[in-house]
C-alpha cells in the first residue's frame, strides 16, 4: 500500500503540488472562520426556574418547589430536574438531552409552567433564569472611585441605571450581574408607641407611603383657546417629599 501511494506521488508530481495547496488553502479558510472558544462549552442544556416567597424552607419545598418540578417531568426531552429550597427562594434546574437547542427548551418550558401557575399560592413571583450556560461568566469589572468623591450607593445607581445597560447591549451578552455596593433606599422609622396612642395600625402608614409614592393623570382643561394637563406629581424623590404630606400629592399644570 506505501509502495503503491509513493509510486502514484511520484508519477504524479503536479497533482500531488494541486492537492496540497487545496489542502493548505482550506486549512487557512478553516483557522480563519471556524469559531473557537478557550473554554470550550461542555455542559448540559439546562433551563433555571427561579421562585421567590418569603416562607421557610420546608414550606416553598412543599408548595413551590415539589408542584413545578412534578409539572416538569412530562416535559419532553427532559433528562433530570433537581429543585433546592431555602428560605425565601426556591431554584428548579431542568436539565435537557444533549443536542436540544435551548430556546426551544426554554418555550417548553414556559408552556409547562403556565399550567402550574395558577396552582402556585399568591404571592409566589416565578421566573427563568438567563439564557446562559455554566460557563458563560467570562468577564468581571469593579467601579472604582479614586476621586473619593462617590459614595457606595452612587456607585452602584451608576451600575443599575447606566453601565449595567450598555455593557447587555454588547451582542452575545446575556446578562449582567450586579454584586456588593448599596442600593439606594429611603427607610421609615416607625414609633410602635405613637401609633398605639393615636389608634393608627402600622398597615394604613404602609398604605399611605405606598399611594403617596405616585403620579396620577387627571383631565384635559380648557381655558382661552388652550388645553390644560392636569396630574398630581408624587414620586418620592428626597427625604422632605416622604416627611412633608403636601409634597406628595401637590398638582402639575402642562399646557
Amino acid at each position: 500500500m506505501i509502495k503503491a501511494i509513493i509510486r502514484f506521488s511520484a508519477e504524479n508530481r503536479y497533482l500531488v503540488v494541486l492537492a496540497v495547496l487545496a489542502a493548505l488553502m482550506g486549512s487557512w479558510w478553516t483557522m480563519r472562520n471556524i469559531p473557537l472558544d478557550a473554554l470550550p462549552d461542555l455542559s448540559d442544556t439546562q433551563v433555571i426556574i427561579y421562585s421567590k416567597w418569603d416562607r421557610s424552607p420546608d414550606i416553598i419545598e412543599d408548595q413551590v418547589t415539589y408542584p413545578i418540578t412534578t409539572a416538569l417531568l412530562g416535559a419532553p426531552k427532559v433528562k433530570a430536574i433537581r429543585g433546592f429550597s431555602d428560605f425565601g427562594y426556591s431554584f428548579v434546574y431542568v436539565i435537557f438531552e444533549d443536542g436540544t437547542d435551548p430556546y426551544w427548551a426554554r418555550s417548553r418550558v414556559l408552556e409547562y409552567l403556565s399550567k402550574i401557575q395558577s396552582k402556585l399560592p399568591s404571592g409566589v413571583k416565578t421566573e427563568l433564569g438567563p439564557d446562559a450556560s455554566s460557563v458563560g461568566w467570562v468577564f468581571q469589572y469593579a467601579l472604582v472611585d479614586k476621586t473619593g468623591t462617590h459614595s457606595s450607593d452612587e456607585l452602584r445607581s451608576f451600575q443599575d441605571w447606566n453601565l449595567r445597560y450598555a455593557v447587555q447591549s454588547v451582542p452575545g451578552v446575556s446578562e449582567v450581574a450586579t454584586v456588593g455596593g448599596q442600593v439606594r433606599q429611603y427607610q421609615i422609622t416607625v414609633n410602635p408607641n405613637s401609633l398605639a396612642a393615636y389608634k393608627i395600625p402600622l398597615e394604613t402608614v404602609i398604605n399611605a407611603v405606598r399611594q403617596g409614592n405616585n403620579d396620577v393623570g387627571g383631565r384635559l382643561i380648557e381655558l382661552s383657546g388652550r388645553e390644560y394637563m392636569v396630574r398630581g406629581r408624587g414620586y418620592v424623590k428626597s427625604i422632605a417629599d416622604l416627611s412633608t404630606s403636601s409634597s406628595a400629592s401637590r398638582p402639575s399644570w402642562r399646557n
